[in-house]
């Protein structure tokens, strides 16, 4: 009967709007009309990572009838990119858009969030994320911030970086002044890396002046658009700090605790479908890009097994030292390789096996 009740009145009401669907939600009716404020990580010309943020804020608008709205703020236009996450802590803003790996400083277990060196792909990441322990662990670590997280982005799995010289032995890595992310630079510094922390807006005239010998940013799409090609046309991969980055949507508890449930949910369903854009726009726009950068100079360059040995072996040795010093990285990281070492084995089964014999067919019909 609450069903047949339920149908009716619905009925009636599309009835009454002259047979049109109902735009929102019944309960965007008498919920309260919110403002919010998002300071985003990212420059608007790094659109496809700086869309995630706003995308989350139309689907959000649309999915309340236009009653919770967002305004989101492109890189350093209320805060500088690298203090999101504080700005959100502390209320200047109701939430933000970032990478936690920027904030590896505070506390590396921070980054299990984003990437960690030699982590899982992007879909053994979603996996974590919602099948595994991956939300409820991360929820734990910004307990102590002050913020709720939601994963909003996905880039795949990311490209080394662009290099001045070439780098073929672990050698030519000594002395090497390279944009990286911090985790990233944790690593190389074993090796002689000299990290540097450089947000995205900064890199390409970093780059041209030398004040950095070498960067990596995200991969094709994004790096045409900022032009790295044009002063440093080594191009390497993959990027095995970032097997898959993974963006996060911050909202500080206070903010958030105070929402109904309803706009709980709404908030939980517009960063999913963020997320599923953005990737969506990488995996189509990458291919394209990478395409016309070769086409315009870049060299395309495969890490050699030397360099990607080494830098897996001191990773290791990192992983392990930080897990003797904290018992929630231990945790963390624990879960997170457990789950990993479960799954990628069905992915060589399946995954790397189907792309490889697609692989190979692509390239014969195009030979």
């Amino acid at each position: 009967m609450q069903r047949r009740s339920f149908l009716k009145k619905a009925s009636l009401g599309i009835a009454a709007t002259g047979g049109a669907s109902l735009a929102a939600p019944v309960f965007a009716q008498d919920a309260p009309t919110l403002n919010w404020r998002l300071a985003s990580s990212f420059p608007t010309s790094a659109d496809a990572i700086y869309n995630g943020g706003a995308n989350f804020a139309k689907f959000l608008s649309e999915a309340t009838g236009g009653k919770f709205n967002v305004r989101v703020h492109h890189a350093g236009e209320i805060v500088p990119a690298l203090q999101v996450l504080d700005a959100v802590q502390n209320g200047t803003v109701e939430c933000g858009h970032s990478a936690s790996y920027y904030y590896y400083g505070k506390d590396p277990v921070i980054c299990f969030d984003s990437a960690v060196p030699f982590g899982m792909n992007t879909r053994q990441m979603m996996a974590w994320m919602h099948e595994g322990d991956g939300m409820a662990l991360t929820r734990e670590i910004y307990d102590k911030y002050n913020i709720v997280n939601f994963p909003c982005g996905y880039t795949g799995t990311q490209m080394g970086g662009w290099f001045r010289k070439e780098i073929n032995t672990a050698d030519d890595l000594k002395g090497l002044k390279f944009r990286c992310s911090a985790f990233a630079g944790a690593v190389l510094s074993r090796l002689g890396v000299v990290p540097q922390q450089v947000a995205g807006g900064d890199i390409y005239p970093s780059l041209e002046k030398g004040t950095i010998d070498a960067a990596e940013w995200i991969g094709p799409y994004d790096d045409e658009k900022l032009g790295f090609h044009k002063v440093a046309p080594n191009y390497y991969f993959p990027g095995w700090w970032e097997g898959a980055l993974q963006v996060s949507l911050y909202i500080n508890k206070d903010s958030y605790n105070a929402l109904p449930k309803t706009y709980q949910h709404a908030i939980n369903q517009a960063s999913n479908m963020a997320a599923t854009q953005m990737l969506a726009t990488y995996d189509h726009r990458n291919p394209q890009a990478l395409r016309r950068l070769i086409s315009e100079g870049a060299q395309l360059k495969r890490f050699s097994k030397e360099i990607l040995d080494v830098c897996y072996a001191e990773s290791q040795k990192l992983y392990a030292e930080l897990s003797a010093k904290d018992a929630l990285f231990k945790k963390v990281y624990d879960n997170y390789t457990a789950f990993r070492e479960e799954v990628t084995p069905w992915f060589g089964v399946g995954e790397f096996n189907f792309d490889s014999y697609m692989i190979n067919q692509v390239r014969q019909k195009k030979s």
